[in-house]
């Protein structure tokens, strides 16, 4: 069962520009479903509370996205994610409905394969003042669920280096979590990602 305590925070408001002209959150995968709508129903299976941060001038019926899903839009994206991260994670904290929750898990838009046993197992190792990140074959992955504690810090980023500093600057709080999910690593940069490699399938995602 999805942990109570989590949410889990899909950020979409990127700007995607190595993909090419075409907006890559509406690409559409072998099912039909866009890149975006994939990756945020994966998510609400393994997550009991959820939002979605897009751009403030988005529309999420072109974007694929269900007219029941929870929406952050935000105003600073063009600044880049340090800045998405920071407006969304304030949205989070002014949140009543998320009052008690203990962490987030900062989930990427264009990661759809992420299996939910993954996303079950990391949600059970969150805490309100730990760092949790899953890693595959030597690599670190994703999503990254931060504790409460962590927020302040997370409301503080700015610009385009996302929260890389604000994890080396908090090793103390730091827990890695060996996974057998390649999923975890598996991210749409260009219109051939779209492609499941031939040893690999959606089943193991």
């Amino acid at each position: 069962m999805p942990a109570s305590n989590v949410i889990g925070l899909v950020m979409a408001a990127g700007y995607s520009r190595r993909f090419g002209q075409h907006d890559k959150r509406c690409a559409a995968l072998a099912d039909g479903r866009s890149l975006l709508a994939t990756s945020v129903a994966n998510a609400e299976q393994a997550f009991a509370l959820l939002r979605v941060a897009i751009r403030a001038e988005d529309d999420a019926n072109l974007l694929g996205l269900a007219e029941h899903t929870p929406l952050i839009r935000l105003h600073q994206a063009h600044l880049g994610l340090g800045a998405s991260l920071a407006e969304a994670v304030r949205a989070l904290s002014h949140d009543a409905q998320l009052n008690s929750s203990e962490a987030v898990a900062i989930l990427l838009g264009d990661m759809p394969w992420i299996k939910q046993e993954t996303l079950l197992s990391l949600q059970r190792l969150a805490t309100v003042n730990t760092i949790v990140r899953p890693c595959h074959a030597g690599k670190q992955g994703h999503p990254v669920i931060f504790g409460r504690a962590l927020w302040p810090a997370l409301e503080a980023l700015s610009g385009n280096t996302g929260a890389k500093d604000l994890i080396r600057d908090n090793a103390d709080h730091y827990r890695a979590y060996d996974v057998q999910d390649a999923g975890t690593l598996m991210d749409i940069d260009a219109p051939a990602d779209l492609v499941v490699p031939e040893h690999f399938t959606p089943d193991e995602a």
